[in-house]
C-alpha cells in the first residue's frame, strides 16, 4: 500500500517565523508531528511518503503515485488544504483528512468523503483494516480518549532534519484549566494524559541517534498540567542528558502558575528549558474573569513573569484584544504591561471565537457570530459582534502591534528582559549556522534596513551591560526583524 502524507502550508504569520528562517538557512520551524506519529501507526510494510508544503511543493507525479492520501491541517492552513484536496480529487484519489481543522470544521469540506476526527490512536486499527478492503467509512471517531502511553514514536526517517529549526515532541495532551476561548480543551480534554518518562527518553534517544542537536519543542497544551509527573520526568531528563553528555535545549508552553513553584522552575532550568510560551492574555482583571482565565486572575502577573525570567527562562506571551470587558484604554494598558514585563515575543491577537469553544457557543446563543474564524493570530478582523466599537478595536489593535514592533520599543523590551533575566545551567548551543545568522543580521539590521541607528544603540548597550546574555540578545534581535515584517503588513 502506498500512502502519501501531506501537511498543508502555513501562511506568513507571527509564528511562521518565515523572515527569521532565512537567517539560519532553514525552511520551517518544525515538522508535522501529527503526521509523523500517525505514520508510525501504519503497517511497517506500507510505502509512505511525507510532503510538508512548508518545505517543498507537491507534484502531480507524487499524487499519482499514491493509493491513499492523508491531508492534515490546522485552522490557519485551510486555504492550502482546500487546494491540495482539489488537486488530489482531480486525479481521482481517495483523500482521508484529519487534524484540528477537520476535527471541528469537517462540515465545511463537503468534497472530502473520509475524515479522522480527533485523536487518531483509537481509530487507526479500524481505518487500516478498511483501507485494505477499500471500504472506507465517512467518519472515524472514538469517544474515549486514547492512552498516549501506547502512542508510538514519530517516524523521523520520513523527513530531513536539515530543513527544520526545531524538532517537536509531545509529553502530554490536555489542560486542566477552562479558558472560554480555548479549543485545546475541546480537542484534548481537561485531564492531562501523559507519556511515561521512559517513553520520552526513547524518543529523545531516537532524535539524538539520528543526529539532532538543535532545540526541541515540547508541544504540550500545558506542559505543567500535572506537576508531580512533570517533575519526575524532568529528573529523568536531567539524568539522561548527563549520561549522554549532550546540551539539548527545550522550549514549551505552560500556564502562569509555573511562577508559583520554585522547585519546578529549578528542574526545568536544569533540564535545559530556555523559553516558555504563556497565555497572559490581558492585564485587565475583569477580562480575565470573563474568559475564566482563573490561573492569571487575582495575582500580580508582572511579578509572576519576572519570577520566571529571573529563574533563567524567557517568557513568550500571548495577548488578546476584544473581550467584552475591554475598554478603550485596553491598548495602552497592554502596551504598558508588555513593555514593563519585558515580554519580548508578545503575540497580540484579536479575539476569535473558534468552533467548538465555550466562547463560540455563548456568542452564537447571543446572535453575535458573523462567520467562521480563520485561525490567523494576526488577522485584522473579528468573527463576532464585539461590545466595544469594531472600528476602535481594529484601529487600536493595528496601532498597538505596529508600535510594539518598532525598533525603539522592541529593543527596549529586550533590554528590560535582560535586566531581569539570569541565564542558568548549560549555555545555549551555537552552531555554524547561528554564527552565519549573526553576521547576516549585522548587515541587514545594522546597515540595510530602517531602524539601524536603534540597532547599534541596542548592540552597544548589550555589550556594555548585558554581556552575560549577548547571544540571547542577538537572537531576539533577529526574531524582531520577522515580527516587524509581519506587523508592517497589518
Amino acid at each position: 500500500m502506498k500512502v502519501l502524507m501531506i501537511s498543508a502550508a502555513t501562511p506568513d504569520t507571527f509564528w511562521s517565523y518565515k523572515h527569521v528562517l532565512s537567517f539560519i538557512s532553514k525552511k520551517a520551524c518544525f515538522p508535522p508531528l501529527g503526521l509523523l506519529t500517525v505514520s508510525a501507526m501504519l503497517p511497517e510494510d506500507w510505502d509512505l511518503k511525507l510532503i510538508d508544503l512548508n518545505i517543498t511543493s507537491l507534484t502531480e507525479a507524487q499524487i499519482a503515485w499514491a493509493d491513499y492520501i492523508f491531508v492534515s491541517a490546522m485552522l490557519i492552513q485551510a486555504d492550502s488544504a482546500r487546494k491540495v484536496i482539489a488537486r488530489c480529487h482531480n486525479q481521482g484519489k481517495t483523500v482521508i483528512a484529519g487534524g484540528p481543522l477537520f476535527t471541528t470544521g469537517h462540515a465545511g469540506f463537503p468534497e472530502v468523503k473520509h475524515f479522522v476526527l480527533g485523536e487518531a490512536e483509537n481509530v487507526m486499527p479500524e481505518l487500516v483494516a478498511d483501507m485494505i478492503t477499500g471500504d472506507l467509512k465517512a467518519l472515524y471517531h472514538h469517544d474515549e480518549r486514547p492512552d498516549i502511553r501506547l502512542t508510538p514514536a514519530p517516524r523521523w526517517d520520513l523527513i530531513k532534519f536539515k530543513h527544520y529549526a526545531l524538532m517537536p515532541l509531545q509529553f502530554s495532551r490536555g489542560c486542566p484549566f477552562n479558558c472560554e476561548f480555548c479549543d485545546i480543551i475541546v480537542m484534548n480534554g481537561r485531564i492531562p494524559r501523559l507519556k511515561t518518562s521512559e517513553q520520552i527518553i526513547r524518543e529523545l534517544n531516537s532524535l539524538v541517534d539520528a543526529g539532532w542537536r538543535d532545540p526541541v519543542f515540547i508541544v504540550d497544551d500545558n506542559f505543567i498540567g500535572n506537576k508531580a509527573q512533570v517533575k519526575a520526568f524532568l529528573r529523568e531528563l536531567i539524568a539522561w542528558k548527563h549520561r549522554r553528555g549532550i546540551t539539548l535545549q527545550f522550549t514549551t508552553e505552560a500556564s502562569l502558575n509555573l511562577a508559583d513553584d520554585p522547585e519546578l522552575l529549578d528542574l526545568m532550568v536544569r533540564a535545559g528549558f530556555k523559553k516558555v510560551f504563556v497565555g497572559l492574555e490581558t492585564p485587565q482583571e475583569e477580562s480575565l474573569l470573563e474568559c475564566a482565565k482563573t490561573q492569571n486572575a487575582n495575582r500580580d502577573m508582572l511579578t509572576a513573569v519576572k519570577t520566571i525570567q529571573k529563574a533563567g527562562i524567557e517568557v513568550m506571551g500571548g495577548f488578546i484584544i476584544g473581550f467584552d470587558s475591554d475598554q478603550p484604554n485596553i491598548f495602552e494598558r497592554q502596551m504598558k504591561f508588555i513593555q514593563e514585563a519585558g515580554v519580548v515575543t508578545a503575540m497580540v491577537g484579536l479575539l476569535q471565537a473558534l468552533p467548538g469553544t465555550q466562547l463560540f457557543t455563548r456568542l452564537n446563543n447571543e446572535g453575535r457570530i458573523l462567520h467562521d474564524a480563520s485561525g490567523n493570530n494576526v488577522e485584522v478582523s473579528l468573527n463576532f459582534v464585539p461590545k466595544l466599537d469594531r472600528a476602535i478595536l481594529i484601529d487600536g489593535y493595528r496601532s498597538l502591534v505596529k508600535r510594539l514592533y518598532t525598533p525603539q520599543m522592541y529593543y527596549q523590551r529586550i533590554l528590560t528582559f535582560l535586566h531581569t533575566y539570569r541565564p542558568q545551567g548549560q549555555p545555549i548551543h551555537r552552531s555554524w549556522s547561528d554564527t552565519k545568522a549573526f553576521l547576516k543580521s549585522l548587515w541587514i539590521m545594522g546597515v540595510q534596513t530602517r531602524g539601524r541607528r536603534e540597532y547599534w544603540k541596542f548592540f552597544t548597550k548589550t555589550l556594555l551591560f548585558h554581556r552575560h546574555a549577548f547571544q540571547e540578545a542577538m537572537t531576539l534581535a533577529i526574531i524582531g526583524y520577522h515580527f516587524r515584517r509581519v506587523a508592517s503588513s497589518l
